[in-house]
């Protein structure tokens, strides 16, 4: 079986080429990774390079000692990845030491994976130890409308995750840990995905100030989905945030509670403040 034929690189194609048409990856923008699952490898293997270096990873990652990962490689177009995958994305072994990397298959054409590999495998790292191996997937998407609310919206988990919680019912129902928040620092290497890590390990989806979001996921369908609710609250908040500067009517502390109950889930009571009006945090009259 050729690798591109494979269930697992079909599903990482079509959530690629859905992030792109959705218009969140603006010419080489964003990046994806997969943490390969044994059979997977397994299934494809005939079909491995068994030549070349070892890379540095630019970080240490000892949990995903021996691990395989599909990645889109940097400078790469999401928009031609259903087009060239062997050129646009790659599968690369991780070394017993978890400080260097190889290409196994794919960036046929002298290519490499994403340069933002460290902030991917740090925080694959975190998830794989605290989803107790369930999570598979990080995804980096430039969101619009989240990004615009980083100009705007005071860069705190506890005002994001609520503000965004308050733009519709199922919101806190997708994303009930709330949602991270990491001010401006230059992307790609290790500093950034220190921070990120961290805020990992209690969120699957941190923000980058100016830059996107960050999510962690089991499956395809489930990353992409928490993607997708989480920049639709960003677009109806964008656009109240138009109308007015205050919210006539939303969903109160208690609501939030009441909803929990209801869901049997478990909403974080510091995200549940008392509001002293219904004015939005950041803007002005």
């Amino acid at each position: 079986m050729k690798v591109t034929e494979a269930k697992f690189v079909q599903d990482f194609i079509d959530l690629a080429d859905e992030g792109y048409r959705m218009g969140w990856h603006e010419r080489n923008g964003g990046n994806l990774s997969y943490r390969m699952k044994d059979h997977e490898v397994e299934s494809v293997r005939s079909r491995f390079r068994f030549y070349g270096e070892w890379h540095p990873i630019g970080t240490s990652v000892p949990g995903l000692a021996g691990e395989f990962f599909l990645v889109t490689g940097t400078g790469q177009y999401f928009r031609n990845i259903r087009k060239d995958p062997e050129s646009a994305i790659g599968i690369i072994e991780i070394d017993e030491t978890g400080e260097n990397y190889k290409i196994r298959w794919g960036f046929i054409e002298n290519g490499f994976p994403t340069s933002e590999l460290p902030t991917h495998l740090m925080n694959h790292e975190v998830k794989k130890r605290v989803s107790g191996g369930k999570h598979r997937i990080i995804y980096h998407a430039h969101t619009t409308n989240v990004i615009a609310l980083s100009f705007v919206l005071p860069l705190k988990d506890e005002i994001f995750t609520r503000e965004l919680w308050e733009m519709a019912t199922e919101c806190p129902v997708v994303f009930p840990e709330g949602v991270g928040v990491v001010d401006w620092m230059v992307p790609g290497g290790r500093a950034i995905g220190v921070e990120t890590s961290k805020l990992m390990e209690q969120y699957n989806a941190v923000i980058w100030a100016m830059h996107g979001i960050f999510c962690s996921g089991e499956t395809f369908d489930l990353t992409f989905g928490l993607m997708h609710t989480i920049e639709k609250a960003a677009e109806i908040l964008v656009k109240v945030m138009s109308m007015s500067h205050h919210k006539t009517q939303t969903i109160t502390p208690q609501n939030f509670r009441d909803l929990a109950e209801g869901f049997h889930i478990t909403l974080d009571e510091r995200f549940l403040f008392e509001k002293p009006d219904k004015s939005i945090p950041g803007t002005k009259e």
